[in-house]
């Protein structure tokens, strides 16, 4: 089968692989969609261990189930392997599973490929009147749907309603989505790329500034540099909630004076309970997510391409989609 290999820092070679075997309990599964995430950028730039080349990365994917008895079935898919047994499993917390697994991370290949393997437990059946495109999006989707939730229950009943999310590409756009969804009228999103920014407001309709000022109850970090947590830090209202999400860089920019003296909640969230990434694809496929009509499609043979323009800066939509069959 073809894959898009990463093989070293700034180097991803579309070529033949071994075909996939299924492990026992799990689905071979044909990938229609497979989306860029930061962290496949991160990876691309040399920046995760985690990540070490030659590897398949990629884990927001949907396709359809090849022979068995759910032959041909379309499902989007849970990239987060869990044991299912252990405490946090049994908590419904399976994102802290001790022994979890993701795919794009060793020793699981990832998804920028024309097949790959899950367990049962791992797949969503779509609809047949949701695209593929779509589907793909549940697990960037899960991550931010996953840091309202956290987010919401933080807060404070006695503080104002708004937000604001720090980074307006994918995870920040699906954040803001998120939080409208649960209930947050007013959030304004922070995004300081100009391109991006009138993509935003005129395609995605959103509220969008290129600099945060103010005060806000909740506040979305879905970058996670420095810079940003120092944006995060200066614009949370006091008693209210920091959730960070994303993982640019380990340390600086957060105020610890300012969150112990104002007392304000900072909560790490990483990826998705199971339960998240089901009630994310629910609202995906009702459309409580809006129109989700903000991705833009390419090749997987073209993918070098495009984690270049990803990194130059030069690429207007929040998420690119690859299809590895076209």
């Amino acid at each position: 089968m073809k894959a898009l290999v990463y093989d070293g820092v700034e180097t991803l070679t579309f070529r033949d692989v071994p075909d996939v075997v299924p492990n026992a309990g799990e689905h071979l599964i044909k990938v229609e969609a497979v989306g860029i995430c930061g962290s496949d950028m991160h990876a691309y730039l040399g920046h995760d261990a985690r990540r070490p080349a030659p590897l398949i990365l990629g884990h927001e994917a949907a396709g359809t189930i090849v022979g068995g008895p759910r032959d041909g079935m379309r499902v989007t898919v849970n990239p987060l392997v869990t044991c299912g047994t252990c405490t946090a499993c049994n908590a419904g917390r399976e994102n802290l599973c001790p022994t979890r697994q993701i795919i794009s991370m060793a020793p699981r290949e990832g998804a920028f490929a024309q097949y790959i393997s899950m367990p049962d437990r791992n797949l969503v059946e779509v609809p047949d009147g949701v695209s593929m495109t779509k589907a793909a999006l549940a697990e960037p989707l899960a991550v931010s749907w996953h840091a309202a939730r956290l987010a919401m229950q933080a807060l404070h009943p006695s503080m104002e309603r708004t937000a604001l999310v720090v980074g307006g590409g994918a995870i920040g756009l699906a954040a803001a989505l998120a939080l409208k969804a649960m209930g947050i009228d007013s959030v304004t999103i922070a995004e300081p790329n100009d391109t991006r920014r009138a993509f935003l407001i005129d395609t995605c309709k959103q509220t969008v500034v290129a600099a945060a000022n103010g005060q806000f109850s909740i506040v979305v970090d879905a970058v996670g540099y420095a810079a940003t947590r120092t944006v995060a830090s200066a614009c949370v209202a006091p008693g209210g909630v920091i959730a960070h999400v994303g993982l640019g860089e380990d340390t600086g920019g957060i105020d610890v004076r300012r969150v112990t003296l104002q007392e304000v909640t900072f909560i790490g969230t990483y990826t998705y309970t199971a339960q998240d990434f089901r009630d994310t694809a629910a609202a995906i496929f009702d459309g409580s997510l809006g129109a989700l009509d903000w991705t833009e499609t390419r090749s997987l043979a073209d993918g070098q391409a495009a984690f270049r323009d990803i990194l130059g800066g030069v690429v207007a939509a929040p998420k690119i989609m690859l299809n590895p069959w076209a």
